[in-house]
């Protein structure tokens, strides 16, 4: 950038210089032809009619010359002229460039940041307050993906359009980028309604039918809005504030828009804490397995455990997955934690008694991975934990992306001899299909279902008609949520076969697992005690659980 700095400092410095010299030439030529033209005129005028002597050849050539020159400084400013003309098209082209998005007309974000801080400023002489909308696109890579950037590009030329006719008449629009656009206008602190319907005039077009390149197109939006006169000091902080509002907006299901306040930062700003602190605790393993009982409910006897994430922090203390796992699952870091709660649950489990199994939440980000059954089965390999006492738990939903790919790591651990459960169903939209379509060995009822079941006529329904459905497939029904003895004895006589929930206790750390186990004679014992070796190290020890 400097270097191009330089050589146009340079060029326009080669480009004065040719101007002075050319002019200095022009001028001397004319000089010199009104000197030696008026006495060659003068010698002429003479000759033809006093029959003076002629004019003197030299004075001529002189005066010829003198044409010559004047003719040359005349042309060379012509040229000059008209390069001066090319360049100062081309500086306004690049100033163009360099200040708009070519694709909508619209400005960019660094001419965005310019003229709205101006913008920003006029807002406080004028004792108004400026809005600033953030609108980005729903789905737009969805469009890309299938279409085309041909057809995306001529969707975002319409969207430019739409958002350009909704906007008042003196107002700013940017593309920031990508498929988000920011729009900025001056309102009365007083009327913030004005605002509020340019937003729902935009969340609504936006959620209409495009045409773009012969192609109907179906899209929304998420808008985010921040006010200058609520604790903004620049325009950066307003465009930040109304980022944040956008993101408040999308994930409250998009399709809306949201003001900005105080409290989506400050869940920002714990997001970025639980996001910073999870990039040391799954290494660390402050994540941990946590053991919730599944009970046989026509026994009563404790079948099993559902492995469930814990997150011991070691100032906040427990953190709940709620928190941290869609976090894990946004930045990708689901495959670690999944992996490392498996090492530690199938050490911990190793030594349990035979017939106790334990269950797997699988998250929906994981079955995108084809080498999953691979890594999973080599945890089992690695600690020794017998594959057959692995039931692997999935929810519906994670099966629309690729049901090929769900097949196919199914079939990988089914061969190891791995179980497979439908998890929460119920709450999906192809439950059946799923059902004929992997060979499942367990149904879970969704908790939803089973809390509301003694007060809720549906959810009663919807129980019974699953405990049906199961027991016509020869498909074992888990119920998971109970949580009182009453809606035990309502599963047990509806037919479900297994149960789990704070009725039989809550979930428990591995070492309070371990001391329930060693009290109901659960635990096997350790092949050192059974053949007189030395007892385990502590490590050995640790690792057993």
């Amino acid at each position: 950038m400097a270097l191009d700095l330089d050589e146009n400092v340079l060029d326009i410095k080669e480009r004065r210089q040719s101007e002075l010299l050319t002019g200095a030439i022009s001028v001397a030529a004319i000089l010199l032809f009104v000197g030696t033209g008026s006495q060659v005129l003068s010698t002429t005028l003479q000759h033809y009619f006093q029959g003076g002597a002629p004019a003197d050849r030299t004075l001529v050539i002189a005066l010829l010359l003198n044409v010559a020159l004047i003719l040359f400084g005349w042309r060379r400013h012509q040229a000059l002229s008209e390069e001066v003309r090319i360049r100062a098209a081309a500086e306004e082209r690049a100033q163009q460039l360099a200040s708009r998005d070519p694709l909508t007309g619209f400005l960019n974000r660094r001419s965005m940041a310019e003229e709205g801080a101006a913008m920003f400023v006029r807002a406080g002489r004028r004792r108004k307050a400026m809005a600033l909308l953030i609108v980005d696109l729903d789905h737009f890579k969805t469009v890309n993906d299938m279409h085309g950037h041909a057809v995306g590009d001529a969707l975002l030329r319409a969207v430019a359009s739409e958002i350009a006719q909704a906007m008042p008449p003196i107002a700013l629009t940017a593309r920031l980028g990508g498929d988000e656009f920011a729009c900025g206008f001056l309102f009365d602190p007083e009327q913030p309604d004005t605002v509020e319907r340019i937003a729902e005039r935009l969340v609504s077009r936006m959620a209409q039918p495009f045409e773009a390149e012969g192609l109907r197109l179906h899209i929304s939006c998420s808008l985010g809005i921040a006010r200058s006169d609520f604790d903004c000091a620049s325009i950066d902080a307003l465009m930040r504030s109304a980022d944040i509002a956008m993101y408040a907006a999308k994930k409250s299901g998009r399709n809306r828009y949201a003001w900005f306040d105080q409290s989506m930062e400050r869940e920002l700003q714990t997001r970025n804490e639980l996001e910073s602190g999870l990039r040391t605790a799954i290494p660390r393993q402050e994540i941990v397995p946590y053991f919730e009982q599944q009970i046989d409910l026509t026994t009563g006897r404790l079948h099993g455990f559902e492995v469930l994430a814990r997150w011991e922090h070691p100032q906040r203390g427990l953190i709940s997955p709620e928190l941290f796992i869609p976090i894990a699952e946004e930045t990708g870091m689901i495959a670690e934690l999944s992996l490392s709660i498996m090492r530690q649950a199938f050490a911990a489990a190793r030594d349990w008694d035979p017939a106790l199994s334990i269950s797997i939440n699988i998250s929906p980000w994981q079955l995108r991975d084809a080498w999953l059954a691979q890594k999973i089965i080599k945890v089992l390999t690695e600690t020794g934990f017998p594959a057959n006492r692995l039931e692997v738990e999935i929810t519906e939903s994670s099966l629309f992306d690729n049901l090929a790919l769900a097949q196919s790591i199914v079939g990988s651990l089914k061969n190891q001899g791995v179980r497979l459960a439908l998890d929460d169903f119920g709450t999906g939209y192809s439950s059946l299909a799923h059902l004929r379509a992997l060979p499942f060995d367990r149904i879970k009822i969704d908790k939803s279902f089973i809390m509301s079941l003694n007060e809720s006529a549906d959810s009663a329904a919807i129980v019974n008609a699953i405990a049906r459905l199961g027991e016509s497939l020869n498909l074992p029904v888990t119920a998971e949520g109970i949580e009182d003895a009453a809606i035990e004895e309502r599963l047990r006589a509806i037919g479900c076969s297994k149960g789990q929930g704070w009725h039989y206790g809550r979930p428990m750390s591995a070492a309070a697992t371990r001391r329930l186990l060693a009290e109901r004679r659960l635990l096997q014992q350790p092949p050192q005690a059974r053949s007189g070796e030395p007892p385990l190290d502590a490590t050995s020890q640790r690792l057993a659980g």
